[in-house]
Protein backbone atom coordinates (compact mmCIF):
# COMPACT_ATOMS: atom_id res chain seq x y z
CA UNK A 1 0.00 0.00 0.00
CA UNK A 2 1.40 3.65 -1.11
CA UNK A 3 1.12 6.21 1.48
CA UNK A 4 0.68 9.56 -0.07
CA UNK A 5 1.08 12.92 2.19
CA UNK A 6 -1.15 15.52 1.61
CA UNK A 7 -0.10 19.12 2.46
CA UNK A 8 -1.86 21.99 3.49
CA UNK A 9 -1.30 23.53 0.05
CA UNK A 10 -3.65 20.29 -1.49
CA UNK A 11 -6.04 20.51 1.01
CA UNK A 12 -6.63 24.34 0.14
CA UNK A 13 -6.49 23.79 -4.02
CA UNK A 14 -9.48 20.97 -2.85
CA UNK A 15 -11.18 23.44 -0.94
CA UNK A 16 -10.67 25.81 -3.76
CA UNK A 17 -11.77 23.59 -6.85
CA UNK A 18 -14.77 22.26 -4.47
CA UNK A 19 -16.14 25.44 -3.93
CA UNK A 20 -15.67 26.69 -7.69
CA UNK A 21 -18.02 23.07 -8.48
CA UNK A 22 -20.50 24.31 -6.28
CA UNK A 23 -20.83 27.74 -7.05
CA UNK A 24 -21.41 26.60 -10.54
CA UNK A 25 -23.94 24.54 -9.62
CA UNK A 26 -25.97 26.79 -7.92
CA UNK A 27 -26.04 29.32 -11.02
CA UNK A 28 -27.03 26.62 -13.34
CA UNK A 29 -30.05 26.10 -11.32
CA UNK A 30 -30.52 29.52 -10.17
CA UNK A 31 -31.74 31.12 -13.74
CA UNK A 32 -34.88 31.73 -12.29
CA UNK A 33 -37.08 30.02 -14.77
CA UNK A 34 -38.32 26.75 -13.80
CA UNK A 35 -37.64 23.53 -16.47
CA UNK A 36 -40.94 22.25 -16.20
CA UNK A 37 -44.27 24.44 -17.25
CA UNK A 38 -48.11 24.03 -17.31
CA UNK A 39 -50.38 24.51 -19.98
CA UNK A 40 -51.51 27.72 -18.65
CA UNK A 41 -47.76 29.19 -18.23
CA UNK A 42 -46.87 28.20 -21.87
CA UNK A 43 -49.97 29.71 -23.08
CA UNK A 44 -49.19 32.80 -21.10
CA UNK A 45 -45.46 32.98 -22.03
CA UNK A 46 -46.13 32.49 -26.28
CA UNK A 47 -49.27 34.69 -25.94
CA UNK A 48 -51.10 31.97 -27.96
CA UNK A 49 -54.59 30.45 -27.55
CA UNK A 50 -54.82 26.65 -25.88
CA UNK A 51 -55.85 25.83 -29.42
CA UNK A 52 -52.84 26.83 -30.90
CA UNK A 53 -51.10 25.22 -28.06
CA UNK A 54 -53.19 21.75 -28.20
CA UNK A 55 -52.25 21.45 -32.39
CA UNK A 56 -48.71 22.36 -31.23
CA UNK A 57 -48.22 18.93 -29.55
CA UNK A 58 -50.59 17.41 -31.88
CA UNK A 59 -48.51 18.06 -34.73
CA UNK A 60 -45.32 17.02 -32.70
CA UNK A 61 -43.93 20.69 -32.52
CA UNK A 62 -43.67 20.47 -28.81
CA UNK A 63 -43.08 17.75 -26.71
CA UNK A 64 -44.53 17.00 -23.52
CA UNK A 65 -45.52 15.06 -20.90
CA UNK A 66 -48.29 14.30 -19.23
CA UNK A 67 -48.77 13.42 -15.51
CA UNK A 68 -51.97 12.49 -14.18
CA UNK A 69 -54.70 14.80 -16.04
CA UNK A 70 -51.70 17.45 -16.18
CA UNK A 71 -49.69 18.66 -18.98
CA UNK A 72 -46.32 19.63 -18.50
CA UNK A 73 -43.63 21.68 -21.25
CA UNK A 74 -39.59 21.49 -20.82
CA UNK A 75 -38.72 25.65 -21.03
CA UNK A 76 -35.68 24.16 -22.95
CA UNK A 77 -38.20 22.44 -25.60
CA UNK A 78 -39.99 25.87 -25.86
CA UNK A 79 -36.97 27.58 -26.14
CA UNK A 80 -35.52 25.35 -28.98
CA UNK A 81 -38.97 25.87 -30.56
CA UNK A 82 -39.07 29.79 -30.84
CA UNK A 83 -35.11 30.07 -31.97
CA UNK A 84 -34.93 31.55 -35.41
CA UNK A 85 -33.17 28.58 -37.83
Amino acid sequence: MAIEVLTKEDLQDFKKELLEDIKSLFHSKSSGQKQWLRSAEVRELLNISSGTLQNLRINGTLRYSKVGGTIYYDFQDIEKMVQPK
